[in-house]
């Protein structure tokens, strides 16, 4: 038998010493060139916190532009059923109500418009009611820089126009708590 000699047995083993480094490399490249999804969300500015009791107060229902959306997906504002197609109009005219009429909100800083849904509805419904109502809050600040100062309204504009024109149609969007699945109260 032939003696395996100490040149025959490095032969046969594999230099591993810069497999550590390659490895550290490839890890820090995959890092780098990884993209992370960011979760994107309506921004919603919420009320600060209080322990006291809120002041429950009756409001006029001239004044509360209510947005129920059921199960089904289907929309019933103020006690009668809409599309989605006709909401934001509808929603600006009760905001703004240009002929006076007594049963839209007297002025535009006592509009309140409030949503409810049902958990059964439809996310993407509700995304879209949302942005119908968004968007006609929208127009009108737009319709008012327009007015006000002639130019569209954007984030450009300076910081006290903008709160002039937030201050004349101030946002208020009450979101309800929602029903449970199939309940429409």
């Amino acid at each position: 038998m032939a003696k395996n000699s100490s040149r025959s047995r490095m032969a046969n083993e594999i230099n591993a010493s810069s497999m550590a480094d390659i490895a550290f490399l490839l890890l820090i490249f995959f890092l780098v060139t990884t993209t992370i999804d960011v979760d994107k969300g309506i921004l919603v500015k919420l009320p600060p916190w209080s322990d006291e009791k809120p002041d429950i107060q009756k409001l006029a229902t001239r004044n509360v532009f209510s947005v129920l959306v059921n199960a089904n997906n289907q929309l019933l504002v103020r006690g009668e059923p809409a599309t989605l197609d006709d909401l934001r109009e509808r929603a600006k005219e009760f905001i703004i109500n240009p002929s006076k009429r007594e049963d839209l909100a007297e002025r535009p800083t006592k509009a309140i418009i409030s949503l409810k849904n049902d958990r059964g509805t439809n996310y993407e419904t509700y995304l879209e009611v949302y942005n119908e109502l968004m968007g006609a809050y929208n127009e009108l600040w737009d319709e008012e820089a327009r007015k006000t100062h002639g130019v569209p309204y954007s984030e450009d504009l300076p910081f006290a126009w903008r709160k002039d024109i937030k201050g004349k149609i101030p946002m208020v969007l009450s979101e309800a708590e929602s029903t449970s699945f199939g309940e429409e109260n």
